[in-house]
């Protein structure tokens, strides 16, 4: 019994509720513009309101973990590298977005 009860302490261990995304009525300007980015550049490949994969990772609580899924921290300067550069399987796309937008994704990004 007590090792029962232990090994469903260590499995809860590594399990972690982040808060909800921001319902999208209560974005402000820049975050909604960014969910448009994130719409036409990465709804393709991602969920972000879905904690789930789909052809490339899920988005939810993206910066809300301690780390990015390569493994680096979660920062917008790593994240603005992994938008512009890639990372593993996810092409660049600095020739697709500019500047104001990938400010804007990474506002809307802040609340998922």
């Amino acid at each position: 019994m007590v090792l029962g009860l232990g090994l469903m302490a260590t499995a809860g261990v590594g399990c972690r509720r982040y808060p909800p995304p921001v319902p999208l009525e209560q974005l402000n300007a820049q975050q909604a513009a960014g969910k448009m980015a994130f719409n036409a550049h990465c709804a393709q490949c991602h969920y972000e309101r879905v904690d789930q994969p789909k052809n490339g990772p899920s988005l939810t609580s993206l910066f809300k973990k301690p780390a990015l899924h390569s493994g680096a921290a979660a920062t917008d300067e790593r994240v603005t590298s992994t938008i512009v550069n890639g990372h593993g399987l996810m092409p660049a796309m600095g020739a697709q977005v500019d500047d104001q937008e990938i400010q804007d994704l990474l506002a809307y990004l802040h609340t998922v």
